[in-house]
């Protein structure tokens, strides 16, 4: 096995210099690898004195092997999400199972050795590859757990520790990545409806949540019926749109492609979209995601179990249910053995900044809460009202300044008694047309 890594060097004197920053990504945002510019978008001033370093986690190109099960997976063409009749609910269950079988295909030496446990090992050797004694842990998205299991291993090894929407590690996987999701996700996009409903004079979609609301829906049963460019229906718009729950800097383009069909028929442009949101003929890093979150921890093996949760959770969030059992349930069939999560313990470790937009639906603030609560050196910074998930740096002046500082020498918000924020920041300003 090879891991593939980057690293853009300090810029400072040596003596300012404070070693290395060892970025975890979370799988889905790609490689890892670009994660070693994560300094060039903070204050130069503290992030120059560090290099950085990104990674591509074992399974993830270019790492090699990297894991490839059905390229063409998220294709178009798919069975509607939602499984209203049992032929919908039994064909979905055979794809799901028919990825599962692909993946062991593909890779069945690799797939025993995916665990976060195993990136925290991989960690500790490019640390030791590296010669320094400690590294600064930046982890974003489902990265973060691996920056609490290795804090939680290697106290010792931490210098500083950045999380930036921090998993919990009670609900590790079946609840943080699946159906503790639904809900606020689908809670962010009626916040975007609102936000289009403020902008009516630019989308002309509807002056109120409520009639957005109802162009959404009509949209979705006329492209189920008939798919845009004979190509997009009702799972394509979904996996589109279901971007604007997660980040907010995503709303103008996706409030100009919903109006650009509705108004004028603009379907080319929803087709580049799905195109580039799901990586269209390259199903790596959904299949590397699912190599770490499968054998974590045990999966619900009874069937059932999924289809009253996701029933239940679909009874409030309709719109962001379904697609989410169906892309975690692969789980169900995956050939490796899933082992038992490790107990967070942050209580050695010497102290960690935590971030967190407090309405994030990919990974809820309690999330960050419970973190805290196990990290007796932690503070936390709530992005109060902001809904975009890991999205730091995002050029906030309340949150570079507090990364800063923590690079620089450690300073850190002073703690809060009690389970909540330590220092509250304004979110950025929601985006205009």
């Amino acid at each position: 096995m090879r891991l593939a890594l980057a690293r853009v060097k300090h810029k400072v004197p040596e003596a300012q210099y404070q070693g290395v920053v060892l970025s975890t990504p979370g799988v889905l945002g790609g490689s890892g690898l670009r994660n070693a510019l994560i300094g060039a978008q903070l204050p130069a001033a503290a992030a120059d004195r560090y290099d950085w370093v990104g990674f591509a986690p074992r399974g993830l190109a270019p790492s090699v092997p990297a894991l490839s099960c059905q390229p063409n997976y998220m294709d178009y063409n798919r069975p509607n999400y939602v499984p209203t009749t049992a032929a919908l609910e039994n064909t979905w269950r055979a794809r799901t199972k028919s990825y599962a079988d692909a993946c062991a295909a593909a890779q069945p030496a690799l797939l025993d050795h995916m665990k976060t446990t195993d990136t925290t090992a991989d960690m500790e050797s490019i640390r030791t590859a590296l010669g320094v004694p400690q590294v600064t842990l930046f982890a974003q998205s489902y990265g973060s757990y691996t920056g609490e299991v290795y804090s939680t291993q290697y106290p010792s090894r931490v210098k500083r520790l950045i999380l930036d929407s921090s998993v919990d590690p009670r609900r590790v996987w079946f609840g943080a990545a699946a159906f503790d999701q639904d809900v606020p996700l689908q809670r962010n996009l009626f916040l975007w409806f609102d936000w289009l409903a403020s902008h009516d004079d630019v989308y002309h979609l509807g002056k109120t949540r409520a009639m957005v609301n109802k162009v959404w829906t009509e949209q979705l049963r006329r492209v189920s019926a008939t798919p845009v460019e004979g190509l997009v229906g009702f799972d394509e718009w979904i996996d589109v749109f279901l971007v604007s729950p997660y980040f907010q800097l995503a709303w103008p383009t996706l409030g100009s492609a919903f109006a650009g069909w509705v108004n004028n028929g603009d379907g080319a442009t929803l087709k580049a979209l799905f195109d580039q949101f799901s990586q269209r003929g390259n199903d790596n890093t959904y299949a590397a995601l699912l190599g770490q979150i499968c054998t974590d921890a045990p999966w619900p093996s009874n069937w059932q179990t999924w289809r009253n949760a996701s029933w239940a959770a679909h009874a409030q969030a309709p719109n962001t249910t379904w697609g989410n059992t169906w892309f975690n349930a692969p789980c169900i069939d995956w050939h490796a053995d899933a082992g038992q999560p490790v107990r967070i313990d942050g209580s050695k470790v010497s102290s960690a900044l935590l971030i967190h937009e407090t309405l994030d639906g990919a990974s809820p603030f309690e999330g960050s809460l419970e973190v805290r609560s196990r990290y007796p050196r932690a503070a936390l910074l709530a992005e109060t009202g902001g809904i975009s998930h890991a999205a730091v740096p995002n050029g906030n002046p309340c949150v570079n300044a507090a990364i800063a500082a923590y690079l620089t020498d450690g300073t850190l918000p002073t703690r809060k008694p009690g389970r909540q924020a330590d220092l509250n920041c304004p979110p950025n300003p929601l985006p205009t047309p």
